[in-house]
Order: C-alpha cells, then sequence, then structure tokens
C-alpha cells in the first residue's frame, strides 16, 4: 500500500428520497438497505481497506453523525472523523479534507467517495482506482469515474469524453449534464460517449487545491487563512470560523464542470449510487411477480412489481398494487407509485410544511 495514498468518505447527507426509512437523525448511509448484515459506510470503508492503509481513510460527516460513525466503525480513530458544522453540499467538505491533508503530506493522492453507493465487482473497482490515482500521479488531472450506462437513467447526472483515449482506458471529459429528460438520456445512451456520473473523485490533493484557488477563489481564501491550525488542536475552531462562510455548491459545479484538466475512466463495477427506493428495488431479489421484499412478516396478494419495506415483527398484507413503493416503519407508511419516486423529497417537504420535523 502507497503512504500517499489516502480515501475521504463524504458521509453528511441525510438521504431523503430514501424517506421514511432514512430519517435525519439516522440517515440512509447507516443504514442496512440491502439486508446484507452491514450498512453501506461499513461496505464502503471494507471496500477501501483492502487498498488503502486504514490510517489514511477519513470520514467527512455532520457533527451530528460522528457517534454513528464511531460506533459502526470500531477501529477508527477520532482524528479522521471529520466533523463538518454545518451542512454545505460536497465543495467545502472536499476543501476541508484537501486543505488538512496537504499539511499532513505534501505528496498526498485522495480519493473522494460517497459513503452510501454500491460496489459489487470489487476487485474490478481496486483495479480501476488503483489506475487512477497512478494516473494522477503522472499527470496534472482530476480524474472521476464514470460508469458505462446500461439504460436511459434519468436519475443520474451524464459526463461526455472526448472520443480518443490519451492514455489506456482514460479519455478528458467535454462536458456534465445534470439529470436529463427521457428523450435525452436515450439520445446520450445511444450516442455512446456519455457515462453516468459515479461522484467518485481521485486527483492529487494540491491539484485541487490549485484549482479551488483558481475556480473558488473565495472558498480557497477561507481555507488557505486558517490552514496553519489543521492538524492541532485549533482545528476545530478554525473550521467553526469558515463553514458559516463557504458557499453551499457542490464538487461538480464549484470545480469539475470549470476546469480544463478534467478526465474520466469508463468502468464497470457493479455500481449504484442506491439514492433512491426504485434503485434499491434493482438490487434486491425478486419473487415471481417481480415483487422486491424487505421484512420478514409481508404477505403479496395479486401484487407485481413492488418495492415493499416493512419491519420484521410487523405483519404488512399488500393486495391488488403494481409497480408502488410501500415503505412501512414504526411511525410513517408511503405508498408511492414507482414512477413518482422523484417526487419523494417534495412529500418530504409536504411533511415538513404540515406536520413540523417530528417524522423527518
Amino acid at each position: 500500500m502507497n503512504k500517499h495514498h489516502y480515501v475521504a468518505i463524504m458521509a453528511g447527507g441525510i438521504g431523503s428520497r430514501f424517506w421514511p426509512s432514512s430519517r435525519a437523525a439516522y440517515p440512509k448511509q447507516f443504514l442496512d438497505i440491502l439486508n446484507t448484515g452491514k450498512s453501506l459506510i461499513q461496505w464502503t470503508y471494507e471496500r477501501y481497506t483492502d487498498f488503502i492503509p486504514a490510517e489514511n481513510i477519513y470520514i467527512v460527516t455532520s457533527t451530528e453523525y460522528c457517534h454513528i460513525v464511531k460506533e459502526q466503525l470500531p477501529g477508527i480513530s477520532d482524528e479522521n472523523i471529520l466533523a463538518e458544522p454545518s451542512r454545505k453540499n460536497t465543495a467545502p467538505c472536499v476543501a476541508y479534507i484537501s486543505f488538512k491533508l496537504l499539511q499532513k503530506d505534501p505528496e498526498a493522492s485522495l480519493i473522494v467517495a460517497p459513503a452510501d453507493h454500491l460496489i459489487l465487482d470489487n476487485e474490478n473497482f481496486k483495479k480501476i482506482t488503483l489506475q487512477s490515482l497512478d494516473f494522477v500521479g503522472h499527470i496534472k488531472a482530476l480524474v472521476t469515474l464514470g460508469i458505462k450506462p446500461t439504460h436511459p437513467n434519468t436519475g443520474y447526472g451524464y459526463i461526455q469524453h472526448e472520443p480518443l483515449a490519451v492514455a489506456d482506458g482514460i479519455y478528458q471529459v467535454k462536458t456534465f449534464t445534470e439529470k436529463p429528460t427521457l428523450e435525452l438520456a436515450r439520445t446520450f445512451l445511444a450516442s455512446g460517449d456519455f457515462l453516468w456520473n459515479a461522484g467518485i473523485f481521485v486527483w492529487r490533493v494540491k491539484n485541487v487545491i490549485k484549482a479551488f484557488e483558481h475556480y473558488q477563489p473565495e472558498m480557497f481564501e477561507l481555507f488557505d487563512t486558517e490552514k496553519e491550525h489543521f492538524n492541532t488542536p485549533g482545528e476545530r475552531d478554525a473550521i467553526n470560523r469558515i463553514y458559516p462562510l463557504c458557499t453551499n455548491v457542490s464538487i461538480d459545479f464549484a470545480i469539475m464542470e470549470k476546469a480544463d484538466n478534467v478526465y474520466v475512466i469508463p468502468s464497470s463495477f457493479g455500481w449504484s449510487d442506491l439514492g433512491t427506493w426504485n434503485s434499491a428495488y434493482d438490487n434486491f431479489e425478486k419473487d415471481y411477480l417481480g415483487n422486491a421484499v424487505s421484512g420478514e412478516n409481508v404477505i403479496v396478494i395479486d401484487a407485481t412489481k413492488c418495492m415493499v419495506s416493512a419491519p420484521n415483527e410487523k405483519l404488512l398484507v399488500l393486495q391488488g398494487l403494481d409497480d408502488f413503493i410501500i415503505v412501512d416503519t414504526k411511525d410513517v407508511l408511503l405508498i408511492c407509485q414507482k414512477e413518482k419516486e422523484q417526487s419523494i423529497k417534495e412529500y418530504v417537504a409536504e411533511v415538513k410544511r404540515n406536520k413540523g420535523d417530528k417524522y423527518l
């Protein structure tokens, strides 16, 4: 293992599209969504321990989740859990870990990855990630892993790349596109030069900080002014000063869509971002009528192609529904057409307006 290789696992989101199982107090990255016996963050952490030194794996999360991280990853040191005082999207998160690592190890190369993605082919994932680390070690590049699309999915962002490779299996990025319409997604799929954006990034720390300086000078200045406090007892206070002043912006929009040295590796390693109940449905075993059922006491009668999640101790009898999401918890029951799943965030907002934060 290379001592200059690091991972930052981003684990601060609230997973509102997985409501009502995912709640603000205990979001989806800490849940065993697919009934595997491990939470999503546990799978992600273990995936990287295979080729990254454990002491070089960091979890960046919200202050309120630090105790959950410690419970689920008991072997991780407190110093490797970075607490964000507020949710400001992924750009401040990346800036935080990058400035911290630059102070510690100027030769650091960093993988940035979400905590809640499913990857089934760990060996191929390891091979591609090590290839990207080798590439950024020699080229001043910002690398993203793109997934070869299998269908015109409207829930993912897309990456278009140049037709000719600059190295073995590595291409310069032309454009980023946020979640497209179905018609546009079909066009992307047919073109052959579009990939799903997996949200997994690899770069030398010093190079991404240069990108912040060029494309996000205000955020760069906030972190650069406080950098001598990182890896000292003053780090917590420094972060508390920085975060209220940071723009709420994603690393994609802040850096990746603007930089001219962005490259992509088209990849296939059994990836799903598990961002929605439909993505969970796709990865569940199904009965002969196409129902995916999580729960030991669920009885399905004349229902087809449904995603069903219920507590083991609760009896749920389902009859006559076709292509629905049914999620039952101790205090919330969600029944929603699968084709409307992108609206679940809107339903959560409606719950908040009518019932406050009690059910969030």
